[in-house]
């Protein structure tokens, strides 16, 4: 989402994550600036997350009786900017959104190495974190981030706009074109496409690299950090690629650049477009839209033609860490701890309709997301691919390329060549 995926703001959502630049407190969004040192020891503890996790986190926090909180919450990409400033000037909140992995300002990689997250590693929930999802979680074998589990890209699409055109989610790239053609064809939008919302910008990508990228090289991301690879010569050429020609094809809304993530919940919510290739966790924000929540359903978008060889984006949501400067850390902690429990785990990944970290007889998954879970139980998802990023540039970089792509201004080999550039910085 994100990493960056959390540009994640999401303008108002932030499973994704943003570049994250510091600015001056002045610059501060409203409530997000609040001075003292990590509510001063005052019992009271301070939580600052993004939009999407307001839902459950008010679930949660009113459910806790082990302390007091004062929270806020905030777009992702105001929250990245007011929340790193905060830990650099040593007053950061008790609890503070992370995203997981690396690759932003605001992920557990990058905080944790400047020794600002508390270890979360004597948990007893972190025993439980797959190992395919560690790199997420942790860095040098120590867990630095809470996260309830994972979500996934696909198409969020209405299903009346579909049954009125006659057609059904697609299995293979070819059948998905002939989906959009027909849509086409009946005077819909095929897809809303709101890349004026940085974050926004990389969900396409994401969604078909995994089929063009890591279905054909499992071991993509260690050749890249062993740089006997690059962007420029991988499957990346071939998800851009697929990507333009879905704007060559007139399967956009006009301007997607002057588009908002807003502008596109809408377009699908009131059946103005059909889909739009999104992360699960803005489903609340689509569903809220909607006259009904249930004309919503959501597919896997088949980035190949054989359909076998499809798979999907899989990364771990947007979760919380504990300040290590924090005045009430040990208190921080034990309702982080509180988190871990499994019904508390079910209950945020209900909230945001992601996937729990790990789940029993008692987990109730999105009935939408269920045409997802032979992917995820068959071993046939991949992270989000900024987790695995090594410097918070590479994913700005990204959301340029994409815009730039759609403008006209930049081609695919001109816009890899300077992701390759900026993944290699130190």
């Amino acid at each position: 989402m994100t990493s960056s995926f959390q540009n994640a703001a999401l303008s108002r959502r932030g499973f994704l994550r943003l570049s994250g630049g510091v600015a001056a407190a002045a610059a501060l969004p409203a409530g997000l600036a609040a001075c003292g040192g990590s509510s001063g020891g005052s019992g009271t503890l301070r939580l600052v997350g993004v939009a999407d996790q307001q839902k459950a986190l008010d679930l949660l926090t009113k459910a806790y009786t082990g302390a007091k909180f004062s929270t806020s919450f905030a777009p992702t990409d105001q929250v990245q900017t007011s929340v790193r400033t905060q830990l650099g000037a040593g007053n950061a909140p008790d609890l503070h959104v992370v995203y997981p992995g690396n690759g932003s300002a605001m992920s557990m990689a990058q905080i944790a190495q400047a020794g600002l997250l508390a270890d979360l590693s004597g948990q007893a929930w972190t025993k439980k974190i797959p190992a395919s999802l560690k790199p997420a979680f942790q860095k040098d074998g120590k867990t630095f981030i809470y996260s309830a589990g994972s979500s996934v890209i696909g198409a969020i699409y209405n299903k009346k706009v579909f049954e009125k055109a006659g057609v059904e989610p697609p299995k293979t790239w070819s059948e998905f074109l002939d989906v959009c053609e027909k849509l086409k064809k009946k005077g819909t939008v095929p897809i809303a496409l709101g890349a004026q919302t940085p974050w926004v910008t990389q969900l396409i990508t994401y969604a078909l690299v995994p089929s063009t990228v890591y279905a054909k090289n499992p071991q993509f991301d260690s050749q890249m950090q062993a740089g006997s690879t690059s962007f420029a010569q991988s499957g990346w050429v071939q998800a851009l690629d697929m990507y333009l020609d879905l704007q060559k094809r007139g399967y956009f809304n006009d301007n997607p650049n002057g588009t908002t993530f807003e502008q596109q919940t809408s377009m699908v919510a009131t059946g103005k477009a059909a889909m739009a290739i999104q992360v699960s966790a803005v489903l609340p924000d689509f569903r809220a839209a909607a006259a009904n929540a249930a004309d919503l359903s959501m597919f896997p978008v088949p980035g190949a033609d054989d359909a076998a060889q499809v798979r999907i984006p899989a990364g771990v949501v947007v979760g919380l860490g504990v300040s290590a400067r924090s005045k009430n850390k040990e208190a921080a902690e034990k309702f982080v701890a509180f988190l871990g429990e499994q019904q508390n785990i079910n209950r945020w990944a209900e909230a945001v309709a992601c996937v729990p970290l790990v789940r029993d007889s008692s987990s109730k998954i999105d009935p939408v997301l269920e045409p997802f879970l032979p992917y995820l139980d068959g071993d046939r998802a991949d992270p989000f691919m900024d987790q695995a990023w090594p410097n918070a540039e590479v994913q700005p970089a990204h959301f340029a390329l994409v815009q730039e792509l759609l403008a006209g201004k930049t081609t695919v080999a001109k816009g890899l060549a300077k992701m390759d550039e900026t993944y290699r910085k130190k």
